[in-house]
């Protein structure tokens, strides 16, 4: 396993990558109603990407056919957007990626239609939370699965929701995808150091029902096997050089998430 390590200006170009991401997903939150589509959205998105002078990570990524991935209800993640309307009590994951400079940002968030069930409301809380627990977890000259770890307990300890094994995030940089491989399961202190200049799109996938998952016959979109409803956060964060985080895919870089869990961020990017 060889991890790429940032240099600041490297990280830098990062979180212009990152802003670009953030600020897609809050147009395509606001456009998301009852009755749009998610090709809406994902035009949206293609539009945004053009706007900022950015590059899809997902189009044509293994012949992905979009640059966004809308997945609805017990539709997880990977999801190719189509016509269907959205729908008052739907659950809309979106995921979506964006290149500067050869840089890249990765995050997905989940939100409700309209009125939803409360209980798919606290699953969507519970992963986003656990998310953030997660990066909170990540120090430096601390262990990978130090995050797997935080994760994992806060979703245990919201009630039974099945941890996506599968899937999980992964090391960013020129490459979407790179080591390590960040699984959200598991015991802490073991894995790769976590070292200044190492940069992970942490992303935890629960379902309110079994962790057992299938993919269409589209050959991307995965769903739970028992059509429970599910979620997926994901945000791209770095640890800085001087030893604090920084999520380099939030517009506030973190500071009000991780702060409220008393991690201050750094301060040497904007």
């Amino acid at each position: 396993m060889e991890i790429q390590i940032k240099s600041l200006d490297d990280l830098k170009k990062m979180r212009r990558a990152g802003i670009v991401v953030g600020e897609a997903l809050l147009l395509m939150k606001a456009a998301a109603k009852p009755g749009v589509t998610t090709l809406e959205l994902d035009s949206i998105a293609a539009q945004h990407l053009r706007d900022r002078g950015a590059i899809s990570s997902f189009l044509g990524y293994y012949g992905y056919p979009n640059v966004l991935c809308a997945s609805v209800n017990h539709e997880i993640v990977h999801g190719i957007p189509n016509e269907r309307p959205l729908q008052e009590g739907d659950l809309l994951s979106l995921d979506f990626g964006a290149i500067v400079e050869g840089w890249h940002g990765d995050s997905a968030i989940s939100f409700g239609i309209g009125e939803i069930d409360p209980a798919d409301q606290k699953l969507m809380d519970t992963c986003d939370e656990s998310m953030w627990r997660g990066i909170a977890a990540a120090k430096v000259g601390g262990r990978l699965t130090d995050i797997s770890a935080a994760i994992q307990g806060y979703i245990d300890s919201q009630g039974k929701y099945g941890i996506l094994r599968e899937y999980g995030g992964h090391g960013i940089g020129t490459e979407m995808h790179q080591d390590p491989h960040v699984v959200n399961y598991g015991e802490p202190g073991l894995g790769p150091e976590l070292v200044v200049g190492m940069a992970l799109a942490i992303e935890p996938m629960i379902t309110r029902g079994s962790a057992t998952t299938k993919v269409l016959k589209d050959e991307w979109t995965v769903v739970s096997v028992d059509k429970s409803n599910g979620a997926h956060f994901e945000q791209t964060f770095a640890l800085m050089p001087d030893g604090r985080p920084f999520v380099l895919t939030s517009l506030d870089g973190g500071a009000a998430r991780l702060g409220a869990l008393g991690v201050e961020i750094s301060s040497l990017v904007e």
